[in-house]
């Protein structure tokens, strides 16, 4: 059988077996415009997506460095979720999907100098008067990120935690996550703006995410895993890295681009952002089971 009789008799089972008419599909071939760049990565649309709302050309900068962060989270949960849905893992599997992960976000670590130097901030100041009461705090896929990290305990307002386990209802546990410390008075209830708006677009696609990634979470993937596989040096160190670098490295590069901004100012949305984004005030953890005692217990300190 000669290469072009071989392709073609994986065109014809490869319709077959969807009940098509390989033909067909083939004849289409012969008047189908050939693929450009343009038409594959569709850059027109791409660059009209980014839209000032001052006159001050620094907020271009900041538009499009968020639209970047936010393709990245998309590139991360594509990566995580084929963990979730795999339904037997290899530890080189596992570990390769873990080192892509912290590459992208090793890239949105060192990528803060963008934001730290690459702003005026006498012209930072003017525009985000602009965008109050939005907040880089309202990126849903960044949310998504940490629940199919870890278990939702390890995202409960540190404040919280011995209250609530497993057999917590979903929505009780929503309402004493971490970030809710960004918006929400626990005394009263009150949420400000910020809070109420995220939670308008967000909350109902947020609890069915939180139930989808209840069992399937990287962390208690983990778990179930056999205790050979547990024990697999590359995959621990995979799992570190991404942990470190999600709650401490570039949450730390977060908060010191927004410090050299804001100094001691509110952040857009009026949280007191200092304590709601430092890692030793929450001490998120993603997989607290591959850490020591002193490393738990030291978590951000210093920082």
């Amino acid at each position: 059988m000669t290469v072009r009789e071989d392709i073609l008799k994986r065109i014809d089972e490869k319709y077959a077996a969807i009940n098509q008419n390989s033909n067909v599909h083939l004849e289409g071939l012969v008047h189908a415009n050939p693929i450009t760049y343009w038409d594959y990565i569709l850059p027109e649309a791409l660059l009209g997506l980014q839209i000032q709302r001052t006159t001050l050309p620094d907020e271009m900068v900041f538009i499009m460095y968020h639209q970047i962060n936010e393709l990245l989270f998309k590139m991360i949960l594509w990566e995580i979720d084929q963990v979730s849905n795999a339904q037997s893992i290899e530890a080189a599997f596992f570990t390769e999907k873990l080192r892509r992960v912290s590459r992208y976000f090793d890239m949105l670590s060192s990528s803060f100098d963008i934001m730290g130097d690459g702003m005026e901030k006498e012209q930072y100041m003017k525009f985000r008067n602009t965008l109050t009461p939005a907040s880089g705090f309202q990126s849903a896929q960044y949310r998504l990120i940490e629940f199919a990290s870890t278990e939702i305990i390890n995202l409960i307002d540190n404040r919280f935690r011995a209250t609530i386990d497993r057999n917590t209802p979903i929505e009780h546990a929503f309402e004493h996550l971490y970030w809710q410390a960004a918006g929400k008075d626990f005394a009263t209830g009150h949420k400000n703006t910020l809070l109420v708006n995220f939670e308008k677009k967000y909350k109902h696609d947020l609890l069915l995410k939180m139930e989808d990634y209840n069992t399937t979470n990287l962390w208690t993937k983990f778990q179930q895993l056999s205790v050979h596989v547990q024990q697999d040096e590359a995959l621990i160190k995979a799992m570190r890295h991404y942990d470190y670098t999600v709650n401490v490295s570039w949450v730390m590069a977060h908060y010191n681009a927004a410090g050299k901004y804001l100094g001691n100012a509110e952040a857009t949305g009026g949280s007191d952002w200092r304590k709601y984004m430092h890692p030793k005030y929450q001490r998120r953890i993603f997989f607290p089971g591959l850490w020591s005692e002193d490393e738990l217990k030291n978590w951000g300190e210093g920082l």
